[in-house]
C-alpha cells in the first residue's frame, strides 16, 4: 500500500486516501485492483482499478509512477486490462479524465476511447470538469 499511495500522491492533486484504496481491495466482485510491478526492479510502479457491473466496466483509478511514464508501461497496462474487461463480458468501459491531461487523453484515444460527454465541476485542486470517455467492444 505505501508504494501505491506514493504514486497516487505524485500523480493527482487530490489523491485518494488509504481508506479508499482499502475499500476497493475489500469490494470483491465489483472492484478489481491491480498493481504494476517492474520486472527487473521488483517494485510497484503503477496501479489500475476498475469496477465491473453487469455488462459495463469503469476504470476508476489508473496511474504510473512519473519515472516510468512515456516508456510504454501505461499502454501495456491499458491494453491488458481492457482485454481482461472484455473477457469478463463487459460491452464497454468508461472513465473520467481531466481535459487538461493531454497525455492521458492521447493514450485513451489511441486505444479506442471516444469522448462521451462532460461531468461539470468533477475535479478539485484545481477545479475542472471531467471528460467522460468510453470504449465499446465489438461483439466477438
Amino acid at each position: 500500500m505505501p508504494f501505491v499511495l506514493k504514486i497516487e500522491r505524485l500523480s493527482f492533486s487530490h489523491p485518494w486516501l488509504e481508506s479508499v484504496f482499502r475499500g476497493e481491495v475489500n469490494n470483491r466482485g465489483i472492484s478489481f485492483p491491480f498493481v504494476v510491478v517492474h520486472r527487473h526492479q521488483d517494485k510497484i510502479i503503477g496501479y489500475i482499478i476498475f469496477w465491473l457491473m453487469g455488462g459495463k466496466a469503469q476504470i476508476s483509478n489508473f496511474a504510473i509512477h512519473p519515472d516510468f511514464r512515456r516508456l510504454g508501461v501505461g499502454e501495456k497496462v491499458l491494453t491488458r486490462i481492457t482485454a481482461q474487461i472484455r473477457k469478463y463480458g463487459a460491452k464497454s468501459v468508461i472513465l473520467e479524465v481531466r481535459p487538461s491531461n493531454f497525455a492521458a487523453r492521447r493514450l485513451y484515444g489511441k486505444y479506442g476511447f471516444k469522448s462521451l460527454g462532460i461531468r461539470k465541476d468533477y475535479y478539485r485542486d484545481p477545479e475542472e470538469d471531467a471528460l467522460v470517455m468510453v470504449k465499446y467492444f465489438s461483439p466477438s
